[in-house]
């Protein structure tokens, strides 16, 4: 069980939930006037980060395809 904490497949649904979470703070920060450019940018990056992190861990988790 204290092995399923640290699986990869849940490390992809906290990851995936962080991310939206950052979608829905970029778009409420969007609304906001005026705009905190620093912060804009701060959180875009960190969502690319976390893309990044969820494509490399889906890569691990799906095996590759025989030629």
């Amino acid at each position: 069980m204290d092995s399923n904490l640290h699986s990869p497949e849940r490390r992809l649904i906290e990851l995936r939930m962080e991310h939206g979470d950052l979608d829905a703070m970029i778009d409420r920060a969007a609304h906001v006037s005026p705009i905190d450019e620093l912060l804009m940018r701060r959180l875009k990056k960190r969502r690319l980060g976390l893309r990044d992190e969820i494509a490399r861990i889906e890569r691990t988790l799906t095996p590759d395809e025989p030629a």
